[in-house]
This record gives structure tokens, C-alpha cells and sequence, in this order.
């Protein structure tokens, strides 16, 4: 039985973690039990945290082993859910640029959901945004939210040499890419929106949580801004 909000699952790590579980797969009830135990976390750190990631439906928590164990830590977790938290902040719009000119696969996303092209922009568009948690690369920012209607599994093969800035999406995510990598996501735009902020205070532009809003901009503000 998939473990509900209310009943997660506590799993060791090596010796300097804990993965606390609120499911196996991608609910919003349970990505909003994990945003809550990472806020409550870093209003109350237990002794020796080091760092807290946060997942679609897990957290993980490192912390120094020198100075606590399993056991605390996660009977301090256990603590913090069994308190009733604050209501989570209202979360940041981010605003985020993308030209849909020149996406190598937007043609194939049209022809894949059976609609014209500005019919996937607009559905692009029309996306509610969230920020689930960061990936393997830089920046990697996850978004959850694309509409149903261009949900599209990933292709067959990956793609070398993704150039950064392309906005992709598989499934029912979106993500703005940062480095020039291979993808087997599809290719429907390209942002000049900065995602690496090259602040060492805040490096990324997104918190986990924000909300995001893609705006359209034409080819030639394309050039312009990037």
C-alpha cells in the first residue's frame, strides 16, 4: 500500500542520512507533505543537519554522524509531523522567457497531440507551474504542471548536445536547461531567462515551491536578451 501524508516511511541512508517517504508515486498531497517537513525542518534543524533535499514525494536529510545518529534524527522528524506546521508561505511567481521559433520539436509535439502548433504554445502557456525539486545538473529546476493535452512520454533516444536555455518537457514536467547536455525530453523553445544566478547567496533563480509563468517573446527579443 502506497504510504499516505500522514504515515510516512522512514528509511536509513549509509550512516548520514534518513529518506523520509510520503509515497511512490507523484501525488500533489504528497509533494505538499514534503515541502511542509522541509519548511518545518528549517524552521526547527535537528543537531548535526547538514542539508535537507527535497523530492517529488521524499525528503532526504543529511546530517553530521559525529555528532547524531538514525535514531534522532528521525525521531525529531517524527516530532515536527506530529505538530501541526504553519501554513506554508505564499510561494514566488517567477517569470520566465521562451521563444517558441526555431524549436526543433514542436512540429513533432503538434503532429504527436494532434494539434497545430500555436494550439501546443497556448497550451504551454496556459501551464500552472510549481517547482518540484532540483535534478541531477546545475539548476535543474523540475517544474510540475503541463497541461494534460501535451503530455507526451520521452523519445525513444536522446538527443546530443541540447544546447542551454532550451525549454523541454516530458510527461507532466517542464524544465529550462542550463548546460548543453543530451536529452531525450522534447524541444519546444528557447529562454534567454537566466536560471544560474552566479550569486553565491542564492545561486539558482528558483526556490522549490515557486510558481512559474513562461511569457512569449519573439525571436528578435529572443537575440536581444540573451
Amino acid at each position: 500500500m502506497q504510504p499516505s501524508p500522514t504515515a510516512p516511511i522512514f528509511r536509513p541512508i549509509a550512516e548520514r542520512a534518513v529518506l523520509v517517504e510520503f509515497g511512490t508515486a507523484l501525488n500533489d498531497a504528497a509533494h505538499a507533505a514534503v515541502l511542509r517537513l522541509d519548511q518545518a525542518l528549517a524552521t526547527t534543524p535537528c543537531p548535526g543537519l547538514r542539508e535537507a533535499v527535497p523530492a517529488f514525494v521524499n525528503l532526504l536529510v543529511e546530517f553530521d554522524p559525529l555528532i547524531t545518529d538514525h535514531a534522532s534524527v528521525t525521531a525529531h522528524l517524527r516530532n515536527l509531523l506530529s505538530h501541526k506546521t504553519a501554513a506554508r508561505a505564499v510561494p514566488a511567481l517567477r517569470e520566465v522567457l521562451v521563444c517558441y521559433d526555431d524549436a526543433p520539436d514542436l512540429a513533432a509535439v503538434a503532429q504527436a497531440t494532434g494539434l497545430a502548433p500555436e494550439a501546443v504554445i497556448a497550451a504551454h502557456l496556459s501551464g500552472d507551474y510549481a517547482v518540484a525539486m532540483y535534478g541531477f545538473a546545475p539548476g535543474y529546476a523540475y517544474l510540475s504542471g503541463v497541461p494534460t493535452p501535451i503530455r507526451l512520454d520521452r523519445k525513444p533516444a536522446p538527443v546530443r548536445d541540447v544546447p542551454a536555455g532550451s525549454v523541454i518537457i516530458a510527461g507532466g514536467q517542464c524544465l529550462v536547461t542550463t548546460l548543453k547536455m543530451p536529452t531525450g525530453w522534447w524541444i519546444i523553445g528557447r529562454s534567454p531567462t537566466p536560471i544560474l544566478t552566479r550569486d553565491p547567496a542564492r545561486p539558482f533563480l528558483f526556490d522549490i515551491g515557486d510558481m512559474v509563468r513562461f511569457r512569449r517573446i519573439s525571436r528578435a527579443e529572443y537575440e536581444a536578451a540573451r
